[in-house]
């Protein structure tokens, strides 16, 4: 039987365990030009236990960023500050992936640099507030994309995709998920689009499997993990038939051989179930357990075949050594979550991990 603290291959790279750290948006990218900083590094480090290491999303251009402080992978400053927290996971024997995270309508223009303003597939403003640093703001309706825009968009993700290998990451996760921009295309609610990035599962597949497509192509397909979250409202999304849009998405995927495929689940089991077996190549699951975080229990999924790989969130957030933990069945750290976006070191390097 698989446990979890098997090894496990991920596109060439041998992982210590199955124990994925799951990307966290943290609001700690204080250094000049939305660069990591040191503390960062000593975070990240701090969790190179994990077999796997997701970071929180990174913006693959200006106009992507849709919260305050979180990083970019755009230009040369935000490549070697990046560097410095790679050298550090793997000074610790870790493995760790980059998560491009373009936020899409999901934003406001005072987070965005020369005017910019936040895009999507179509001019649909999500309802909610997004948090700003002049506090909570209205989203507003975003510029609808051009077809050049469409294009550029996609060369941002592989540009950024390469300047991630530059900066000593092993992979990158595109993040398909959580109401961003890959999954505003993939979305009837969010894609009202005519043309042929929408009006059909085909049309609205379209972006996410360019994407996917051109960052491969930039740093090979063993280098690069795709997230999704079907059926997920979070952000004002809204899909009527999940079922029939991602398996499509999966199979036009199939013959890029990618490092993996990480399902965010929702109550849908049955879905995850008929993705689980549309994927051929590792399945990293972050099950769904709301509530309640994802626990020890979790495990077990792992060992009856229904994930390769489970990733954690807050628990991973609250302790270091989550594998560890894991391994010997707690004590386990209670995450803060005062603490969790923005600040100093309290509430994100200062969880203690065990001693002896």
């Amino acid at each position: 039987m698989t446990t979890a603290f098997d090894p496990i291959d991920l596109g060439g790279k041998r992982l210590a365990n199955r124990v994925a750290m799951a990307p966290m948006t943290r609001s700690r990218a204080f250094g000049p030009g939305a660069a990591p900083t040191e503390l960062m590094a000593t975070y990240y480090a701090q969790r190179a236990g994990a077999g796997l290491i997701v970071t929180e999303g990174v913006q693959p251009s200006p106009v992507g960023q849709g919260y305050p402080d979180t990083p970019g992978l755009h230009t040369p400053a935000q490549v070697r500050a990046w560097r410095t927290v790679t050298d550090a996971v793997h000074r610790e024997g870790g493995v760790v992936f980059a998560q491009l995270m373009h936020t899409g309508r999901v934003g406001h223009p005072s987070l965005l640099p020369d005017g910019l303003v936040p895009v999507g597939p179509s001019a649909v403003a999500a309802k909610g507030q997004v948090f700003t640093h002049e506090g909570p703001k209205d989203f507003v309706t975003p510029k609808e994309l051009s077809e050049a825009e469409i294009r550029q968009t996609i060369a941002d993700f592989a540009d950024a995709a390469r300047n991630a290998v530059e900066a000593g990451f092993d992979g990158v996760e595109i993040h398909g998920a959580n109401g961003y921009l890959v999954h505003q295309f993939l979305a009837p609610g969010t894609n009202r689009r005519t043309d042929a990035w929408g009006g059909t599962t085909e049309g609205r597949i379209r972006f996410a499997v360019e994407v996917v497509t051109a960052v491969a192509e930039a740093i090979g397909g063993h280098r690069v993990g795709l997230r999704i979250s079907p059926g997920n409202p979070y952000n004002d999304m809204s899909e009527d038939n999940p079922g029939e849009v991602y398996p499509a998405l999966l199979d036009r995927l199939a013959g890029l051989e990618l490092a993996y495929l990480h399902l965010l689940e929702g109550p849908d089991r049955d879905l995850t179930a008929r993705l689980r077996k549309a994927w051929s190549g590792t399945f990293v699951l972050n099950p769904f357990t709301y509530p309640d975080t994802t626990g020890p229990d979790a495990l077990a999924l792992i060992e009856d075949g229904s994930a390769d790989m489970i990733a954690y969130g807050a628990l991973f957030l609250a302790n270091p050594d989550l594998p560890r933990r894991l391994a010997t069945g707690g004590p386990f750290n209670t995450p803060d979550q005062a603490t969790f976006y923005g600040g100093d070191h309290r509430g994100y390097t200062d969880y203690p991990a065990l001693t002896g």
